[in-house]
């Protein structure tokens, strides 16, 4: 376990937005464990909608992720889980990829992505506002650069941004990423693993219209694609009871 903490620690490229709080506590968890299966983790969340769920959001470094690595994944961090017992309420485990409209966590998921569209939360304010869209024009060191999409006419329409300063970033859909994402979808089945097809239903990202569903359709007609979502949802919820003496 030691050699996984040294892999994480020289990481060339590590996490820079990352979570607080339990999410925090659980990530610390299971990214020793992603690594020693060869994934990176891209983001803890607890949600609270429909009971309680953990979703972790992983993918390999060539930014692939598919319904049997999300299984793979599943199987080896239950039990550690089991043992660690984050949560103390009933929870639901579900591991899942970026898809198309992912988080950007590291300086190479800003790089990747340079002409695409986003939205960024800042957990600092700048000059009074935390939220910003726009278009990524390029990665400056520790800085994003934005063309603000609503920057008022008397502010300037270009900003940098800290990245580790960011709560969240978050590609926008749009046709040119959907256009993007199957090309490196293409070329990736093609170099990496051609003629395999992914076995079980996978789940397209968010958005809306016609042309997304039947991109998105496109997309899993090409097998084990680093931009579809996929996901895998522990069927047995983790049950927690303090039991009286």
């Amino acid at each position: 376990m030691a050699q996984v903490s040294d892999a994480i620690a020289v990481d060339p490229d590590p996490r820079l937005i990352v979570e607080q709080g339990m999410s925090a506590r659980i990530a610390a968890i299971t990214e020793p464990i992603l690594v020693e299966l060869g994934f990176r983790l891209v983001r803890v969340r607890i949600l609270g909608s429909d009971g309680c769920t953990v979703q972790i959001m992983a993918e390999r470094p060539d930014g692939t992720m598919t319904v049997d690595d999300c299984e793979m994944v599943s199987r080896a961090l239950s039990p550690v889980l089991d043992v660690a017992d984050p949560i103390e309420r009933a929870y639901r485990l579900e591991i899942s990829s970026p898809g198309m409209d992912r988080p950007l966590v590291r300086r190479s998921d800003f790089q990747r992505n340079i002409g695409h569209r986003l939205k960024v939360e800042m957990a600092i304010a700048i000059a009074g506002r935390r939220r910003f869209h726009g278009v990524l024009l390029g990665v400056e060191g520790e800085f994003a650069r934005i063309r603000r999409e609503d920057a008022p006419a008397a502010e300037a329409a270009e900003v940098l941004l800290r990245i580790e300063e960011m709560a969240e970033a978050k590609l926008v859909l749009t046709d040119a990423l959907i256009t993007e994402s199957l090309r490196r979808a293409k070329a990736a089945e093609r170099a990496a693993r051609p003629g395999r097809i992914v076995e079980g239903p996978g789940r397209a990202s968010r958005g809306g219209g016609e042309q997304f569903r039947l991109a998105a359709r496109a997309s899993a007609d090409l097998g084990p694609c680093p931009y579809q979502s996929t996901r895998w949802l522990h069927a047995r919820s983790k049950r927690r009871s303090k039991r009286k003496p």
